[in-house]
C-alpha cells in the first residue's frame, strides 16, 4: 500500500468518525434513556478495546495500516482473539453515536467506516503477511475484526 493510500484511508476514518458525531439526528427510534446508556456503553467498551489495543502493540503503534519494520508481530493480548482489534474498538464506539442519532444517515456513515477499515484491515495484512512468515497461520485461527471463539477447536482437526 503506498504512503498516500493509506493515509488518505485515515483521513476517510477520521471524517466519517466525525460526521457520525455532527450529524443531525432522526427518529428511526426512540433517543431515551436507554440509547443514552446503550451509547455510553458502546463508546466506553470501544475506547477500552482499541486503547488495550494500542497499548499491547506498543512500538509496533502506527497511525497508518502500514506496519513499521523491525517489529515482531503481536498475537497475544486482544490479538489473540482479533487480528485489528483498534479497528474492532473504532467501530463499537462509532456505534454509539449511531445509537444516539437514530437516522439512516448515521447506519450509512457507520457502514462506510465499515468499508474503510475493512480496506485498511486488507491492506495491512498483504504487508503483515510478507513481513512475518506466521502470519497465514495466526489469521487463519483468528479473526479479523470478530472474534473467532472456537479457534482452538479449529486448529485440532487441522
Amino acid at each position: 500500500m503506498k504512503p498516500s493510500a493509506a493515509w488518505a484511508l485515515v483521513g476517510a476514518q477520521f471524517g466519517l468518525l466525525a460526521g457520525l458525531i455532527v450529524l443531525p439526528a432522526g427518529d428511526l427510534w426512540p433517543r431515551g434513556a436507554a440509547a443514552y446508556v446503550s451509547a455510553g456503553a458502546l463508546i466506553v467498551c470501544g475506547i477500552l478495546v482499541a486503547g488495550a489495543a494500542g497499548v499491547r502493540l506498543g512500538p509496533a503503534l502506527t497511525p497508518t495500516p502500514i506496519p513499521k519494520d523491525g517489529v515482531a508481530l503481536v498475537t497475544t493480548g486482544v490479538y489473540r482473539w482479533v487480528r485489528h482489534p483498534i479497528y474492532t474498538g473504532v467501530l463499537l464506539a462509532a456505534f454509539g453515536p449511531v445509537v444516539l442519532g437514530a437516522s439512516g444517515v448515521h447506519i450509512l456513515g457507520w457502514l462506510a467506516l465499515f468499508v474503510v477499515l475493512s480496506a485498511k484491515a486488507s491492506g495491512e495484512e498483504k504487508m503483515l503477511s510478507e513481513r512475518h512468515p506466521g502470519y497465514a497461520r495466526y489469521a487463519s485461527r483468528t479473526g479479523r475484526l470478530i472474534p473467532k471463539f472456537f479457534h482452538q477447536e479449529m486448529d485440532s482437526r487441522e
